[in-house]
Parts: structure tokens; sequence; C-alpha cells
């Protein structure tokens, strides 16, 4: 019982995955793909942000922004690493729709929630962990479609990748910065009315990222039908990729010597990326390629596992020794 309340968000996203994909009536697709042609991703993307605002803590912040080394570090792996190695793995031969996962995945900012908590288990600055989720959204804003157009160069030109660098832009800043701001902002007057019981909003958003799981796959379904060889590869693509910027974050930490207390955040904010956004762009931007969500929701399925274990094992000392 222990381990499912400790894993309940990766067991809700799997369920909810294996749930559309083996309903047979379609019923599930059906009811998924109504709330996607109702704008219910944009809408629960707005409140995940409205939410993440909520909880953060102003003071928190401001004691984060001092660690000056391991912010620019964790944006190193974030803005450059991240999306280099996801261009080195397109060289191998792997559909489009595979490759545009991937580089979504790349170009996503740190994870709004867990990155935090993990840094927090494994014994780190969890001020700094927030202000790099702050931070990393924020940059991500005009990052993620700039370093994405430039990605998309490298694939197959036939099949016009292009996205509006400028609408993307409008588009994040109305339901990344806005909310987020607002969150922030009437923080006070909210808790007014209700009581403030973090963890409780924390699952509330996590609840809304599986909801918008289930949403895009719903749209996907029938394109991810038969492809049960490419979810193995898949799996051994977004592994491989992600201990590769694990990797990075601890040759970085090593070379800038990065003391204890400072490095966690570095190893998790700047290897976790965010799911809700990569969700969003690839059903707004790349609906024609189904399999690129499949590479977004196995990432995230896969750092959580490879990562909720390093922190237990950080927190537990073993590798928490400089």
């Amino acid at each position: 019982m222990q381990k499912i309340k400790q894993f309940w968000f990766l067991l809700g996203l799997v369920l909810v995955f294996m749930a559309v994909i083996i309903d047979i009536t379609d019923t599930l697709a059906g009811v998924g793909i109504f709330f996607k042609d109702n704008y219910a991703s944009e809408i629960i993307i707005f409140f995940i942000f409205v939410i993440s605002g909520l909880l953060i803590d102003k003071d928190q912040i401001k004691a984060g922004i001092r660690d000056i080394k391991s912010t620019l570090l964790s944006l190193m792996i974030i803005v450059i690493i991240s999306p280099a190695a996801a261009l080195l793995f397109s060289c191998l031969p792997f559909e489009t729709g595979v490759a545009i996962g991937l580089f979504l995945v790349a170009v996503m900012p740190t994870t709004l929630s867990s990155g935090v908590v993990m840094t927090g288990t494994a014994g780190g600055n969890m001020a700094h962990a927030l202000f790099l989720t702050i931070t990393s959204n924020f940059i991500g804003i005009f990052s993620i479609p700039l370093i994405l157009s430039w990605l998309l160069l490298f694939l197959d030109k036939s099949k016009n990748l292009s996205i509006d660098q400028g609408a993307m832009i409008i588009k994040l800043t109305a339901l990344v910065l806005v909310p987020l701001i607002m969150g922030i902002y009437t923080k006070p007057f909210v808790f007014k009315i209700i009581h403030p019981d973090k963890s409780k909003l924390q699952i509330v958003n996590q609840c809304m990222v599986i909801g918008m799981v289930f949403i895009s796959i719903a749209g996907v379904k029938q394109v991810l039908m038969g492809k049960g060889i490419v979810i193995l590869y898949i799996v051994i693509l977004v592994t491989a990729f992600h201990l590769i910027l694990l990797g990075s974050s601890l040759f970085l930490i090593k070379i800038f010597s990065i003391k204890k207390g400072s490095y966690e955040s570095v190893i998790f904010m700047g290897s976790q990326k965010t799911l809700p956004l990569s969700i969003m762009i690839q059903a707004n931007y790349f609906s024609d390629f189904g399999i690129a969500l499949l590479v977004c929701v196995m990432h995230h399925i896969v750092h959580l596992m490879i990562d909720g274990y390093l922190s237990a094992k950080m927190g537990e000392g073993s590798l928490g020794k400089n």
C-alpha cells in the first residue's frame, strides 16, 4: 500500500494509457477526443500553471537566486546539452514521429514538481530547485520555439515541419507565464478563502497531468495501435537519452566542484522534463505524428523511475558524498 501511495502518479499514467489502448469499444477514446476538440488540454495546462504559482513561495525564490553557478550549469543542460543530445540521436534510423517526440522532450524546461521533490529527498536545496523551475519555464517560452524550429531543420524537409515561432511564443506566454504570475500574486487572496494544503494542490496538479495524457492518447490511439515493437525501442531510446543528461550533470558538477546541497538540484532539475507542455505542443503542431506523444510520455515515466531510485539512494547517503 505504501508503494502505491508513493508511485500513484506513475501508476496512473500507465493505467490511463493502457485503458484507452485496450478499450475495444473506443468509448474512452471518444470521450478524450471530445475534450480535445473543445480545448480541454489548453484549459488544463492553464490551471496547472495557476496552481504551480500558488505553490511557489517568493521567499524561496529569492533564496534560490544566490546559487548562480548551479543555476547556470542547470540551464546549460536544459537549453544546450539536451537539444544537442537529441540531435545526435536523430541521426539514427528512427521514423520522423519518434525524432519529433525526442525533440519535444529535449526542448522542454524542467518539471513543475517531481524535480523539486526529488531534490529535497536527495538532501538538496529545494529553494534552488524551485527557482530553476520558474527560471527554466520562463526561458522556455522563448527557447522552445527557437530551438525546436532549428532541430526540425534536420528532419525530412518534404514533410513541411516548420512552425510559427511568433504564434508559439504568444501561446506559451498565455498558457505558462500569465497563469504562473496569476497564481503567485493571487496566492494571499486564494489562501484566505481556502485552507492552504500544498500536498493536496500538488495532487490536483498531477491529476490534471494524467487528464492531459488521457486526452492526448485518445486522439492518437489509432496511430499507436500495432506499434508494439516500436514501444520497446522508444523505451530504450528515452532511457539512453535521460542517462546522457544525468551523466552530463554529474560531469559538470565534478568539473565545476559543486558541493553537496547544491549539486542535487543540478542533477534532477537539469535532466527532468515537464510533460504537460510537450503534450500540448504535440497536439497543436504535430498531431499527425501520434508516435511523438508516446516518446514524451515514455520519457516521463522512465525519468520518474530512474530519478526516484537515484534520489532515494542519495538521500540515504550512498551517493551523497562529494
